[in-house]
C-alpha cells in the first residue's frame, strides 16, 4: 500500500447557508476543533490560501451575502475550482433553517437582515433563501438547524469535523437524475434506470422512493435482489479499504431518470443498510429537494424529510 503521509494538501470547508442559521457558531465550533477560521473573506481571495504551502491544519471560510463580491454563481464556479484543483480537498457545509424559525430568531435579536431595509426580515429572508437554492443542492453536508440549540449544532459540527477523530469515515449516499448529470464529487457511482418504474404506474407516479409502496414495487423486480445483494456486499467489502487508505469522505450516487423513485428507493436502503453496520452516513436526495421542505437530520446523522 502506498505511503499518503507526506502528500500535501489544502483542507478547506467553505460554511454558508442563510443569516441566521448559525453559521457564526459553526464557525466558533470550528475554531475550538484547531481550524483556522476566516470569516467573510472576499471570494476573489480564496484561490490566493492555496498558492502557498499547506498551513498543517484545516481551514474554515465563512462565506455569506455579506461577502463583498458574493454572488451564486461565482460561488459555484470557486467550488468547481476548488474541486478540480488535486492541491485541495473541499467540503461545502451548508446551514440549513426554516424561514418561520429564522424570522423567529430576528424578531428576539431585533437585528436588521442584511438584504432588507425593511422593519421586518421576513422579505430578506425570502430573497436570501432564493439566492443560495443553487448552492444549496451543491453541499456536501446539510445541517438543519431549526429545531437545534447552539450546544447540540456544535456537537453535530464535532461529529462529522473533528480533525483529531481517527479511522472515521463519513460516508454520503446520493440519489439523482441523469437529465441534470451526475451531483459533484461522486466517489461510486450506480445506475438504477434497469429496475422496474414506478412512474408507468398511477398510483405512485407523485410519490417519491421513500415511500413503502413506491419501495415495494421496486424490490418486486425479480433482478433487485440479485443486484442489491451484490451492491450491499461489494460496498461493505471497499468501506474498509477505503478507511485504511486514509479517506475521510466517500460519496456514492445512484442515478435514474427522473431521481424521484428507483434511485431514491435504492439510496435509502443502502443508506439503511450502512447505518445498522455502525457505518457514518448521510442522505442527500438532490431531485427531491429541489421541490420538498428542508430536510433535517437525525441522531445517526442520516439526513431525511
Amino acid at each position: 500500500m502506498e505511503d499518503h503521509t507526506d502528500t500535501q494538501e489544502h483542507r478547506l470547508i467553505l460554511i454558508t447557508g442563510p443569516s441566521g442559521a448559525g453559521r457564526s457558531t459553526a464557525i466558533h465550533a470550528l475554531e475550538d476543533l484547531g481550524y483556522e477560521v476566516i470569516d467573510n473573506l472576499p471570494l476573489s481571495l480564496i484561490p490566493r490560501l492555496i498558492e502557498g504551502p499547506p498551513l498543517g491544519r484545516p481551514i474554515a471560510l465563512g462565506l455569506d451575502v455579506r461577502n463583498r463580491d458574493f454572488n451564486a454563481t461565482a460561488l459555484i464556479a470557486l467550488i468547481d475550482r476548488l474541486t478540480r484543483d488535486p492541491r485541495v480537498l473541499l467540503d461545502v457545509l451548508y446551514l440549513d433553517c426554516a424561514p418561520s424559525v429564522l424570522i423567529r430568531r430576528y424578531t428576539q435579536t431585533r437585528r436588521r437582515h442584511p438584504m432588507t431595509e425593511a422593519a421586518t426580515p421576513a422579505e430578506g429572508i425570502d430573497r436570501e433563501i432564493d439566492l443560495l437554492a443553487p448552492i444549496r443542492v451543491r453541499a456536501d453536508h446539510l445541517i438543519d438547524t431549526s429545531e437545534m440549540s447552539p450546544h447540540e449544532l456544535k456537537a453535530e459540527i464535532g461529529q462529522w469535523f473533528d480533525p483529531g477523530e481517527d479511522r472515521r469515515l463519513a460516508i454520503s449516499v446520493q440519489s439523482f437524475s441523469y437529465k441534470r448529470g451526475l451531483p459533484r464529487g461522486l466517489d461510486m457511482v450506480f445506475d438504477c434506470r434497469f429496475l422496474a418504474n414506478p412512474y408507468w404506474n398511477p398510483a405512485l407516479r407523485d410519490r417519491d422512493g421513500r415511500d413503502s409502496a413506491v419501495a415495494a414495487h421496486i424490490e418486486a423486480d425479480p433482478r433487485f435482489a440479485p443486484f442489491f445483494h451484490r451492491l450491499q456486499d461489494l460496498v461493505l467489502l471497499l468501506l474498509p479499504a477505503q478507511l485504511e487508505e486514509g479517506k475521510a469522505h466517500l460519496a456514492i450516487g445512484f442515478g435514474c431518470t427522473g431521481g424521484q423513485h428507483r434511485s431514491v428507493a435504492v439510496a435509502e436502503k443502502l443508506a439503511q443498510v450502512l447505518a445498522e453496520a455502525g457505518w457514518q452516513v448521510s442522505k442527500r436526495h438532490r431531485e427531491l429537494e429541489r421541490r420538498v421542505a428542508p430536510m433535517v437530520t437525525d441522531g445517526i446523522g442520516v439526513v431525511r424529510a
